[in-house]
């Protein structure tokens, strides 16, 4: 009880002001907000994209925090390109009736994996029984359902999963040309490491080199190549020795494709944090909105596209 009121009346407040200060002050903060809203407003109204049946495969985790997110990565991505995709859409535990209906009518031909689906794709591959702390992981931790509820869908082995706050502004050569003949993992580059484990740990535990900056904004993997065994085994020992961590799943990906060779997505063109130029000027292929280049991507950067 008393850790509850202290995170009420000091923790949450602190963590709010900082998270203002970072953003510069609680009126510019107001201003993103307000260009979130006016983009969720707007998805609603982009234009249909059809998805192909034979299109080239790409998963996103979505749901209805997200959804405006992930339509106009979409739109922006069949702007930048004229290639047919295929979408596939996977319930992060938030779909209803009137949530499917908006996706159905904006992706004409999308597939959409439901909780029911999800639910009879984790008791197939892994059965509470034997993945107990998996599932237990899985319910307090989103960010693992990028590999759990994703990685356990049986078709398309190789699985290109997009996350959803990234914008497209050229065609993604490497991208499209790994999609059309997968035969190694692809991910981007991060800005700055960002894992939340210390390397040494991570690599002891997964007894192979890690490479440093993957960032899983755009990553590839191959659903048949992956232990579950060992990434249980893992999150539980991670967690163990150095606690929790925002970036665990970007740090089990690293640990699942260790020194193997990859596409790396460049990191002059696939950008991961852009700068305010960078985002003003849509230099490069893919801009990946995280930390405070969200800023511009709230206020200005969506709105090219309607």
């Amino acid at each position: 009880m008393l850790q509850s009121i202290i995170n009420l009346l000091y923790r949450y407040p602190k963590a709010q002001v900082k998270k203002l200060r970072r953003f510069g002050g609680l009126f510019n903060y107001y201003l993103m907000m307000k260009g979130q809203k006016q983009m969720k407003s707007s998805s609603l109204k982009l234009k249909p994209v059809i998805s192909h049946p034979q299109g080239l495969p790409i998963y996103f985790l979505t749901g209805k925090k997200y959804l405006h997110q992930t339509l106009f990565c979409i739109q922006s991505l069949t702007k930048a390109t004229s290639k047919p995709f295929r979408f596939v859409l996977v319930d992060d535990g938030t779909f209803d009736v009137k949530l499917i209906e908006h996706i159905n009518r904006l992706l004409p031909g999308v597939k959409v994996i439901d909780t029911s689906t999800i639910n009879k794709n984790l008791e197939e591959k892994l059965p509470k029984a034997t993945f107990k702390q998996l599932h237990q992981k899985r319910a307090v931790y989103p960010h693992i359902k990028k590999l759990t509820d994703i990685h356990t869908i049986t078709e398309d082995p190789w699985k290109l999963v997009l996350d959803s706050d990234m914008l497209f502004w050229n065609e993604p050569t490497k991208i499209i040309n790994w999609l059309m003949d997968p035969d190694t993992p692809l991910h981007m580059v991060d800005c700055e490491q960002s894992y939340g484990y210390s390397i040494p740990l991570m690599e002891s535990l997964c007894c192979t080199a890690v490479k440093p900056l993957v960032n899983v904004g755009a990553i590839g993997l191959n659903s048949n190549h992956i232990n579950w065994h060992n990434i249980q085994h893992w999150v539980k020992l991670l967690e163990e020795k150095e606690g929790t961590s925002y970036y665990l799943e970007q740090a089990i990906t690293a640990m699942l494709i260790g020194d193997a060779n990859t596409v790396e997505l460049d990191s002059s063109q696939y950008i991961v944090a852009p700068d305010k130029t960078t985002i003003k000027q849509k230099n490069g292929i893919l801009h990946h909105y995280v930390d405070l280049s969200k800023e511009g991507y709230y206020k200005t950067a969506w709105e090219s596209l309607i």
